[in-house]
């Protein structure tokens, strides 16, 4: 049994539904909940949830920014060239314009955040498993 089992049922928005639009920058299931998708706000909101072991591809975010307030569960976030920071619920992480970085679930934890995001993604190569399996709480 994983941690954080109640995750998968959301904290405070419900998780949504399988994040299939955005799947090929994902190792494991995400779950996507768009919370703020109008185009007249140049920002998305969304509560973006992972199981254990699920985390997205480096990125970039090109003219903009992301901010990721972390509601539930046990995760990981990392820039380019720094270590990897431990997250849990409370975290809030500021990625700045042009910054490389992913983020995800812990290996053994549900993970869960609302991501606030400008600009627009550059998606890029996944994290190396032996960098992720390399990480511990």
């Amino acid at each position: 049994m994983s941690k954080n089992e109640e995750v998968k049922n959301g904290v405070i928005f419900p998780i949504g539904d399988k994040n299939t639009a955005y799947a090929q920058y994902f190792v494991g299931q995400s779950y996507l909940n768009s919370l703020v998708a109008d185009p007249e706000v140049n920002i998305g909101v969304g509560n973006v949830t992972f199981e254990p072991g699920c985390r997205n591809n480096w990125h970039i975010h090109h003219d903009g920014y992301q901010i990721l307030l972390v509601t539930g569960g046990e995760g990981w976030y990392q820039e380019d060239g720094k270590p990897a920071q431990s997250l849990k619920p409370g975290a809030v992480i500021v990625t700045h314009d042009g910054v490389k970085h992913w983020h995800g679930a812990a290996k053994d934890s549900w993970f869960e955040h609302i991501a606030i995001t400008a600009g627009t993604p550059e998606w890029l190569e996944p994290v190396a498993d032996a960098l992720y399996e390399g990480l511990h709480q």
